[in-house]
């Protein structure tokens, strides 16, 4: 009964569409085609195919079931994610649909409630002239990150594998690929096959073929067969990322192209990755884009993300890596629905949301700048040449992008960055303060001129995360909160001048107000700016804009107690100047930030002071800089109460009853202390490896432990990759900048590493240390079954290879990275030790099993 009533709805809705007479919108766009040279171009305008977005799944699954056990309007959620792709500026969508959830074990397509939102979803970036990519069948289960359901479709009948070989199956996908093409949106009025703003089909979702190139060329070309009889003649799709040694039978097949996506930071981390990411996305290089060119095919991205890794510079990167490679299109994976974005259980491994994180949403956005400004195949240099290209730039030192066109000017970080003319800008967008804005406020800001001294602002709330977001997560557990707050801005613009107007645009926005000079206090919202004596009516303006002028659409405050966000400095050196910071958030008013310290006998507390609505800071007291253990509680005092971190615990240390233990600690070392660059029993959780089972962290005694890592052969043939050829390789790294705290490794003479060999043998092992820059120095040694210092002079590290850690997705990209920089060892970028099982060690041990155990690397 359930289907029958959205099948009535369907009817409704088809009814109104078509007496309202809203039939095709956009309809001037003809169907992409591919050139003779493998380029997708516009039918009519024979235009060079641009696009930028990414992929959204509030239709099915995990995100529709959410939406669903919270109560909420599933499609005004929607319109809220929907706007904020307008104001980044995408024209790109991408999804594989969830064909488990509307189609049943024979391919029949189920007209469901998930179909009916996916169709009004469709329809609403219709409107905003966003385009799209889709991709009917995904093969997966619908239960990620939960438990699969018992689902209708041929998917949860035959599996991937099944329905890649059974030939039922492949019947069934024939039957619903025909059916799919041949749906008449109710809300469009339009088949897929022929919707105008449809650039692109994707046949399935990573399909992983084993089979033999007959038998995967068949099963494509009957694929692509059950699409054409729809009658549509838009490009299609084969994902070729997997199982690469088919790609000439992907290419000599009836696609148009091949779909790849990369993921350069590996996926499920479980916490922030640390240190310079950039030599990860030097670029892309296709292995077999030869088969690809030879065969005149072209290529777009599905997915691509920096996992684990909450920093915007990576994007503009992989964007510019990307159209080097010829892409024509892309979709970053995945805008978290910002109903969900609290607690980011979508996919936990990536996070991305404007309200929750504008610094990473507005580097999409300028990495949709690239993709519609930068060339394809364009050489661009080698890192960290590369780094500043066209209007682009990129710096990892203060996590900075920035598109600075003269008309343009976005940015994701506090820069000083001098646009080109100011007087020539029609649009800013930013997050933190330029040279233009300065803004006290943690959310994103948008700039729209309307007319000479006129313009629109548009201000997010503050996103405040409280947790790790890449971790265990669950809808009960909050990584990050959102507060609205009043925050000042300054904007130094010279048609606006001082003394400026501003007035509230958005619903239940009644502010009416004048600048003191070029500075005013603003709270989320949208407003028209104009200076002083300026005429003008919003209501009578003809805009451009591919949103409302009026429109404003952001996560309402979600904080309901105090958070206070602080991590503790490792390691200090006594007698040197020493700073804790803290962010802090509550549901009530502020009064007071002050932390209680102690070390030995020594006792004192100092109040922290406030840079803005959020960030408190204070010196420690030089008195209790002195060898020992630095331990102190932050006391947060509102209007309503007291609360101490760590812990959160309500009431004072001062209180009789107050019971909690918990306290920061820092360690007070003496300058002339080895430093500790790795600790096996505290920081093996940190290490960026290839899993293997053996590996292992073992106790040696109370106070030490050690990395056992046991491989059974220093290669593996890829099955992903057959034609690959060996490198018998097996690194590891561990980043420990946040280990040195304030110390610098700069006076430091050696490297002692504490190993052994596991093994009677004695292993080789290659240490090095890596800059920020990418180049590593190391040097061989040779561990024994003894436990032994080995002692390295870091005059003796010599120029080795660098191995791209984590290894990225797809495996067929770079395994050493290749950089320019020819210079010597600078001990003040060094950020991190890659270990390596594999250089120097003879042939005929290569493929045996290898075992080491790393205790320690210090500097002395």
């Amino acid at each position: 009964m359930k289907n029958l009533k959205v099948n009535f709805r369907y009817l409704f809705i088809a009814f109104l569409f078509f007496s309202s007479g809203m039939i095709a919108q956009n309809d001037a766009k003809e169907d992409v085609y591919v050139d003779e040279e493998g380029i997708m171009r516009w039918g009519g305008s024979n235009e060079e195919v641009y696009g930028f977005g990414v992929n959204y799944s509030v239709p099915f699954a995990h995100a529709y079931r959410s939406a669903e056990k919270k109560g909420l309007d599933i499609k005004a959620e929607i319109d809220k994610d929907i706007y904020h792709f307008s104001r980044l500026g995408f024209d790109l969508y991408r999804l594989h649909v969830w064909d488990t959830e509307i189609s049943d074990t024979e391919g029949n397509l189920i007209e469901n409630e998930h179909l009916e939102t996916f169709d009004y979803l469709l329809n609403e970036l219709k409107k905003r002239n966003i385009n799209f990519v889709i991709t009917p069948i995904a093969y997966w289960g619908n239960g990620w990150p939960e438990p699969d359901e018992d689902t209708p479709g041929f998917s949860n009948k035959y599996g991937k594998e099944g329905s890649l070989t059974n030939p039922e199956a492949i019947k069934a996908q024939q039957n619903y690929l025909a059916q799919f093409l041949n749906h008449v949106n109710p809300y469009t009025g339009v088949a897929y096959k022929s919707e105008p703003n449809l650039i692109a089909f994707e046949v399935s979702n990573e399909p992983h073929h084993r089979g033999t190139p007959e038998e995967v060329k068949s099963f494509i070309n009957r694929m692509v067969s059950a699409m054409r009889k729809s009658g549509t003649e838009k490009p299609i799709f084969y994902n070729v990322s997997h199982s690469i040694q088919l790609a000439e039978t992907y290419f000599t097949s009836n696609i148009d192209g091949g779909t790849f996506q990369w993921y350069p930071t590996g996926l499920g981390f479980q916490k922030e990755l640390e240190g310079n990411l950039l030599p990860n996305v030097n670029d892309y290089n296709i292995p077999f884009n030869d088969v690809i060119e030879k065969n005149n095919k072209t290529k777009l991205v599905y997915e691509f993300d920096a996992a684990d890794v909450n920093k915007s510079y990576m994007y503009p990167a992989m964007a510019r890596s990307f159209r080097e490679a010829g892409i024509q299109i892309a979709t970053h994976f995945a805008y978290d629905p910002t109903f969900l974005a609290y607690a980011n259980t979508e996919y936990n491994t990536h996070y991305m949301n404007l309200n929750y994180t504008p610094h990473k949403a507005l580097a999409l956005m300028i990495a949709s700048e690239i993709f519609h400004e930068v060339p394809m195949r364009k050489d661009l240099g080698t890192y960290p040449e590369s780094l500043e290209f066209g209007d682009f730039k990129i710096s990892y030192e203060g996590d900075v992008a920035s598109y600075n066109s003269g008309e343009t000017f976005i940015y994701t970080n506090t820069n000083t960055i001098k646009p080109k003319n100011i007087s020539e800008l029609k649009k800013i967008a930013g997050h933190g303060s330029s040279e233009i804005i300065k803004y006290q406020g943690k959310g994103a800001y948008f700039l729209d001129k309307l007319e000479d001294g006129v313009w629109r602002l548009e201000v997010m709330p503050d996103p405040i995360l409280i947790r790790n977001p890449f971790g265990s997560n669950s809808l009960e557990k909050t990584v990050s909160v959102i507060s609205w707050k009043e925050n000042t801005m300054e904007l130094k613009l010279n048609d606006l001048g001082e003394n400026f107007k501003i007035s509230g645009l958005n619903k239940g926005n009644n502010v009416s107000m004048e600048s003191e000079g070029q500075k005013f206090k603003v709270s989320p919202g949208t407003y028209l700016i104009k200076s002083g004596g300026k005429d003008f009516d919003i209501a009578d303006y003809q805009h451009e804009l591919n949103f409302d002028p009026k429109a404003f659409k952001a996560k309402e405050s979600t904080v309901d107690k105090t958070y206070l966000v602080h991590e503790a400095t490792n390691i200090a050196t006594a007698g040197s100047e020493l700073k804790i910071e803290a962010t802090v958030v509550s549901n009530n008013k502020v009064e007071k930030v002050e932390a209680w310290f102690q070390n030995g006998s020594t006792y004192e507390s100092v109040e922290l002071k406030a840079a803005n609505n959020y960030d408190y800071s204070a010196k420690v007291p030089e008195n209790l800089l002195k060898n020992g253990f630095l331990e102190y509680r932050i006391i947060v005092s509102t209007e309503e109460n007291k609360t101490t971190f760590p812990g959160g615990v309500a009431g004072s240390p001062e209180n009789w009853d107050f019971y909690s233990e918990k306290q920061f600690q820092t360690k007070i070392l003496n300058e002339d202390t080895s430093i500790n660059l790795f600790n096996a029993a505290k920081d093996s959780d940190k290490m960026v490896i290839n899993w293997s089972p053996k590996n292992n962290l073992v106790p040696i005694n109370e106070n030490e432990a050690e990395f056992q890592v046991v491989i059974d052969s220093l290669f593996k043939e890829d099955v992903e990759n057959t034609n690959a050829e060996p490198i018998y390789d097996y690194s590891f790294r561990y980043n420990f900048q946040e280990k040195l705290g304030s110390r610098s490794i700069l006076d430091k003479q050696k490297l002692v590493l504490t190993g052994r060999s596991l093994g009677e043998n004695s292993e080789k092992v290659m240490i090095a240390l890596v800059m920020d820059n990418g180049a590593s120095f190391g040097k061989m040694i040779q561990l024994t079954n003894e436990i032994q210092d080995i002692e390295i002079n870091i005059e003796d590290l010599k120029p080795v290879k660098t191995v791209t850690l984590p290894r990225p997705y797809p495996g067929f990209l770079p395994y050493y990275f290749d950089h320019s920089y020819s210079g010597k060892l600078k001990m003040e970028n060094v950020e991190s030790i890659q270990f390596s099982i594999g250089p120097g060690i003879e042939k005929d041990k290569l493929q045996k099993p290898h075992s080491v155990g790393i205790r320690s690397v210090r500097l002395e």
